[in-house]
């Protein structure tokens, strides 16, 4: 198989799987992650960009937050790999990818290191979660998960466990940009990433200052 043909089926598994997503994590999103992945791995010709785009597209897929039984969804994404003439080592590196770039790793020191394609996607990903398109994939999701938009009287945890960064009962949608949103800036890890992060993280600061200025009828 060529290096489209792999490429295009792998899009099209990653779309069957996240199609029908209604948290902020939909096929847009994967699309979006994909893009700036691309992006920043011209940046990094040593980095291998099949495996960076593979791990892009997947990289949700067996995500704990999204799906019910993430080992029988790990099996299938194994079993697809390989159809698709992805070697063992590949598939384990892919497999590394995903299981260890998710915000939470960082919160209970599981995280085992990444390969540059692995920061690279990470990266994306993050870019993602930030800037204009994080604040309205912030407000989706904590919608459709019916948390509060914004109580002065709560205020942002600080250092969170996995668990109760998972616990959304004890969350508000504007502390959310204060409990990880704005630390994503500073956990990039490409230089590339992290210019790119810059303005993105000034739309957040301007948003968050118009919003409570407005909250307090000071605007």
């Amino acid at each position: 198989m060529t290096e489209t043909e792999i490429l295009a089926a792998v899009q099209q598994f990653s779309k069957s799987k996240m199609g029908d997503d209604e948290t902020g994590h939909g096929f847009d999103h994967i699309q979006r992650v994909v893009g700036l992945a691309d992006r920043l791995v011209q940046q990094y010709p040593e980095a291998d960009r099949v495996l960076t785009v593979t791990a892009a597209y997947l990289h949700d897929v067996i995500d704990e937050k999204l799906v019910a039984d993430t080992a029988q969804a790990s099996k299938e994404v194994r079993y697809f790999l390989a159809q698709q003439s992805f070697t063992t080592d590949q598939i384990e590196t892919i497999f590394l990818i995903m299981d260890n770039m998710s915000y939470h790793k960082t919160l209970d020191g599981t995280a085992k290191p990444l390969p540059l394609e692995g920061k690279i996607v990470q990266d994306a990903d993050r870019l993602d979660a930030i800037g204009a398109i994080g604040i309205s994939r912030a407000i989706y999701f904590g919608g459709h998960f019916g948390e509060k938009i914004y109580d002065p009287a709560i205020q942002p945890r600080t250092e969170m466990t996995h668990a109760e960064y998972r616990n959304l009962n004890n969350e508000t949608i504007i502390n959310h940009f204060y409990e990880k949103l704005l630390t994503l800036k500073d956990l990039m890890n490409t230089e590339a990433a992290k210019k790119m992060a810059e303005h993105r993280q000034q739309v957040m600061l301007d948003f968050l200052a118009e919003y409570k200025a407005e909250w307090n009828a000071k605007a």
